[in-house]
């Protein structure tokens, strides 16, 4: 039994050494390398969105904090905005300051009256505040080198803004112009573009304007505001209605501006102005136990 038992080991005992050896040798070979990925491209880097500068004169008023809660409300949905808001006044009033700090957006509060000889009717408004908005944009930006890309806009605080339109402003190259709502009359003015070019302008008032056109409806490259430091809105000589002609002949020509917004056939702005309200209930002297702003 035992010689049995014997002689089987010994038959058993090459093929269990050559299964040792070739353990060993598995186990001594280096772990192959997993396959070498192809080297992956950067992704190309978008270009930074100019930034948008919307400049809005503001005066005190029952409406004043009701027309700028709705243009804040616009202008946070706008990427790279930045609000200047300019008021009509010798200091910057508490209703306006507390306003901005809870703004939620990039703004610049700035102030300088209107000459009291100036708010006669019949004569210019906001010439001051849009002048002090282009000298804060121009200090801005002075010490800084060309090219500086950029986009100027005249934000009055009784339009209606479309977000569609701060996306056609933006590729202006030197001044784009586009249709406004509700203004001169009629439903809209707009300029009129033949072959991609302005050619004239469908408007309700003085058709023979250089610029027939709304504040509203237009918009400034910063590269032109800087090149042109002596372009501003002018108090000696100035109309009513006449102002946005007065400026733009300093900068631009008709036959250079950009039309936008389908070729101005697209309303993307309303000068739609709040109802005056009728306060004729309010008393003469605070009757109420809190002081609320409205």
């Amino acid at each position: 039994m035992k010689s049995l038992l014997f002689s089987r080991f010994l038959l058993l005992l090459p093929w269990g050494l050559i299964v040792i050896l070739l353990l060993e040798t598995d186990s001594s070979r280096a772990p192959l390398a997993p396959p070498a990925r192809p080297p992956q491209q950067a992704a190309p880097r978008r270009p930074a969105l100019p930034p948008i500068y919307a400049i809005t004169p503001t005066y005190s008023r029952p409406v004043q904090k009701a027309e700028l809660t709705r243009l804040a409300n616009t202008f946070r949905q706008v990427a790279r905005l930045h609000w200047v808001l300019v008021e009509d006044a010798a200091r910057r009033s508490e209703l306006v300051s507390r306003f901005v700090a809870r703004a939620g957006l990039p703004c610049t509060h700035l102030h300088v009256p209107t000459p009291r000889r100036y708010k006669r009717p019949g004569l210019p408004r906001a010439t001051e505040q849009r002048n002090a908005g282009l000298a804060w944009l121009r200090q801005r930006h002075q010490h800084l080198p060309p090219p500086q890309p950029g986009v100027l806009f005249f934000a009055d605080d009784d339009n209606t803004y479309s977000l569609e339109l701060f996306e056609e402003m933006r590729t202006t190259r030197k001044v784009s112009v586009w249709p406004v709502g509700l203004v001169g009359g009629r439903r809209y003015e707009r300029p009129v573009v033949e072959n991609g070019k302005v050619v004239g302008w469908y408007t309700g008032w003085r058709a023979d304007r250089p610029f027939a056109i709304d504040m509203a409806g237009f918009a400034v490259s910063l590269q032109v505001i800087l090149s042109n430091p002596k372009a501003v809105f002018k108090r000696r000589g100035s109309q009513p209605g006449m102002q946005e002609s007065d400026f733009l002949k300093q900068i631009t020509t008709v036959e250079e501006l950009e039309p936008k917004a389908n070729n101005c056939t697209k309303v993307l702005v309303w000068h739609t102005r709040t109802e005056k309200v009728n306060l004729g209930n309010e008393p003469k002297y605070h009757l109420d136990t809190v002081k609320i702003e409205v």
